[in-house]
């Protein structure tokens, strides 16, 4: 089991569920923090070895804040099939329902749902507790992306679906109040993984990278890198119907996990941006995912940050790197989707032989500058949740929501800190009661939401 990076060091799973209460905070958490920080990974239980990291079974880990205080942490295997053993692939075909439930944790329509982009979501409770597949009342008989977008203006969720064989991608939109609107099949998609999109005000982006569909590969997730599959970005008009008029435009080999934004721009043109990887990125980093040899010493190898503007009436797309760094995870305030940001956040990892720390990114997209938190030898932070400060409007007036793993100490903290200004100290400090494992995504769910 220890040969497999993502079951050690920050990585290592937990072999329980436990509830501790009145947690001890330094600072002074701001009044408006009143909710859930939900974060999601893949935590597979005592004597189960995974041949992938992402096929570990779902493990969801909260902290709620009320009153200026810390009142639990908690975290909660999600109780799919899968996690009992239950296969994905039978006889009569997939099993939407043998869901790793361990990518993502989001609230929708009032509803909290665990991701994984192979199968259907799982609703949780607001204690975490798992309450089963949710298909909105009949309507999803596909899977769900782990990274829907909801739009900050009607409350609308888009999703989609992305299989290895026809239909290749599925488009779905949901109503704020969580009934499917319509679904559309989008013409012209491939075999080629889509685990991110982004939307704009008038448009739905899709993403088909260097990775496509591989029989071969029996890591229990079919994907590799290919030369032959052609790198595209599809642009397609938001409405019912919208599918039938998307452009595809072929851009550079590589590969985008996550996206930042997309947006329109003054001119009309399309702007999208996220980090990529080439093909030796992807390689090391896939070798990290499944425990191969010639893996980078970080689950991210090559991820750098990188803008395309698709021109549609020129039929044109121009791209290009924006940064150095290593980086992935990015996120902004997502009151900004879909329009034009100026602040971007983002995780930079140490270098392919791990060398260097984990560092915290803020990136003033006007002024072209760049703010760095790093942590210490030992400590990797989680993802940047940013959450808007009570009575402000400002784009970075709030906080970042972020969980440290600390090697050194075997524990962890959840950091508030100020989004305008990575330098000031932490508004608070919440100490947790055990080293909770690196995870992926998460959300902060405000109990308004519930």
């Amino acid at each position: 089991m220890a040969s497999k990076p993502y079951l050690t060091g920050h990585y290592a799973p937990v072999a329980d569920e436990m509830t501790a209460t009145e947690l001890t905070v330094e600072g002074t958490l701001p009044p408006e923090l009143t909710g859930r920080l939900i974060r999601n990974s893949h935590n597979p239980k005592p004597g189960i070895t995974p041949t992938h990291w992402f096929k570990g079974s779902g493990m969801v880990h909260g902290i709620r804040l009320r009153d200026g205080r810390a009142e639990w942490y908690r975290n909660r295997w999600v109780h799919t099939p899968a996690l009992g053993g239950a296969p994905y692939m039978t006889d009569q075909g997939p099993d939407l329902t043998a869901s790793t439930a361990g990518t993502h944790v989001i609230e929708h329509g009032g509803r909290l749902l665990a991701l994984s982009e192979a199968a259907l979501p799982f609703e949780l409770t607001a204690d975490l507790e798992t309450v089963g597949a949710y298909d909105f009342g009949g309507k999803l008989t596909s899977a769900m992306t782990a990274h829907p977008k909801e739009d900050p203006v009607s409350g609308e969720l888009h999703f989609f679906a992305s299989s290895p064989f026809p239909p290749y991608l599925i488009h779905h939109v949901a109503s704020a109040d969580g009934h499917v609107l319509y679904s559309q099949e989008v013409p012209g998609a491939s075999a080629a993984l889509k685990h991110d999109f982004a939307i704009t005000e008038h448009h739905v982006v899709f993403l088909e990278g260097s990775v496509t569909f591989d029989p071969a590969e029996h890591s229990g997730i079919p994907y590799g890198w290919s030369d032959a599959q052609a790198s595209r970005i599809g642009v397609m008009p938001r409405g019912a119907g919208g599918a039938r008029r998307i452009r595809w435009f072929e851009i550079g080999q590589g590969y985008g996990m996550h996206f930042a934004n997309a947006y329109e721009d003054a001119r009309g043109h399309i702007v999208v941006e996220g980090p990529t990887v080439g093909r030796e990125g992807w390689q090391r980093s896939w070798n990290w995912w499944v425990g191969a040899d010639d893996r980078g010493a970080e689950p991210v190898s090559g991820s750098r940050s990188r803008r395309w503007t698709v021109d549609l009436a020129a039929g044109t797309v121009h791209e290009q790197q924006t940064d150095d760094l290593i980086v992935e995870f990015p996120t902004i305030n997502d009151t900004f989707t879909g329009s034009e940001h100026r602040f971007q956040y983002a995780l930079s990892f140490p270098d392919d032989l791990g060398i260097g720390v984990h560092t915290l990114v803020k990136y003033d997209r006007m002024t072209g500058a760049r703010q760095l938190l790093p942590f210490g030898t030992g400590q990797l932070p989680s993802e940047a949740v940013f959450v808007q400060a009570e009575g402000t409007t400002g784009e970075d007036e709030g906080y970042l929501l972020t969980l440290v793993s600390d090697l050194n100490a075997d524990a962890s903290k959840m950091l508030v800190l100020d989004a305008s200004d990575l330098a000031m100290p932490p508004v608070a400090t919440i100490h947790l009661p055990r080293r909770v494992p690196a995870m992926i995504h998460g959300s902060w769910i405000p109990d308004s939401a519930l």
